[in-house]
């Protein structure tokens, strides 16, 4: 089997688990920079399968590939430091307000310039949770997809072997390659960094970074380590037709959104004693929440 060379799309995301009362503006938009930004935790999934692939065939490189503001090259690092070997980051102002049309879109011309030999997805994304990206990537590449991956048994080159995971048990199948797979959260966690590949790559740059920095001893260093840097592509870069991106390109439009905040009417102070206890489960009963 050749060394293979994989690529995983990921992205950079708000934590939504951690919603405060500053999480929407007055438009109903979400205030992204009230949010900490993290690496998207189906991706890290898919990621981890990426990097299961690349301790089991000698000589392939793991990919990350992103679309975003500069500082979603911060998720690069960080799988860099996992274990991949490097990314390319897609930032333009061109891309804004893209949705996963004009997303999948933007990805799709990036992999073609890439020539991967197999795309490793997160499900979806937790801004989102569309769970479309990695299907319409597959569909403008013309590449077979498997869905709801829970582990890639095997593969070579003409063939891969994968169990699924749904709502009714598990599946196994194959597809032929190259393919897009997406991976479910239920999937193996990512490994964690490594002492020593934050050590070798906590200078990891984008040219923008680079920039912005104003440090000369950045720019000498990666001069001296080409690993050190990170991809970074915009429109032209890529071939595509803007009409295709950002606003332009997306059809999907949020007609109205509604914050719903649930309050409670009354509350009520227990012990750990029994009859406490007791006594909540008759009302519970009695009011026929349970029962």
């Amino acid at each position: 089997m050749k060394a293979l060379k994989i690529v995983v799309l990921a992205k950079q995301v708000p934590d939504t688990r951690n919603v405060g009362k500053d999480a929407m503006k007055a438009d109903g938009t979400v205030n992204r920079a009230a949010l900490p930004a993290i690496f998207n935790p189906e991706d890290l999934n898919a990621l981890e399968q990426a990097l299961e692939l690349k301790d089991k065939f000698a000589g392939s490189t793991v990919q990350i590939l992103t679309m975003g503001p500069p500082r979603a090259a911060d998720i690069i690092r960080d799988a860099m430091f996992r274990g991949a070997d490097g990314g390319v980051l897609l930032t333009d102002r061109k891309f804004a307000g893209a949705d996963t049309l004009a997303t999948s879109y933007a990805l799709s011309r990036a992999l073609v310039n890439i020539q991967p030999d197999i795309i490793i997805a997160g499900r979806q994304a937790i801004d989102g949770d569309t769970a479309q990206v990695g299907p319409q990537v597959a569909e403008k590449l013309g590449w077979p997809q498997v869905t709801y991956a829970e582990q890639i048994l095997s593969l070579d080159e003409k063939e891969i072997k994968v169990k699924r995971r749904l709502d009714n048990g598990v599946e196994t199948v194959t597809a032929p390659m190259p393919v897009v797979v997406t991976v479910n959260g239920s999937a193996p966690d990512c490994r964690p960094q490594h002492a020593k590949r934050v050590m070798k790559y906590k200078y990891a740059r984008t040219a923008t970074e680079l920039q912005e920095a104003d440090m000369d001893y950045l720019g000498t260093l990666h001069g001296d380590r080409p690993y050190l840097n990170i991809v970074e592509w915009g429109v032209t870069d890529i071939e595509a037709d803007e009409v295709q991106l950002g606003l332009s390109g997306s059809p999907t439009k949020v007609k109205t959104i509604e914050n719903v905040v649930f309050a409670s009417k009354e509350a009520k102070k227990l012990t750990s004693a029994d009859g406490d206890i007791n006594e909540l489960m008759k009302e519970l009963i009695a009011s026929h929440t349970l029962g």
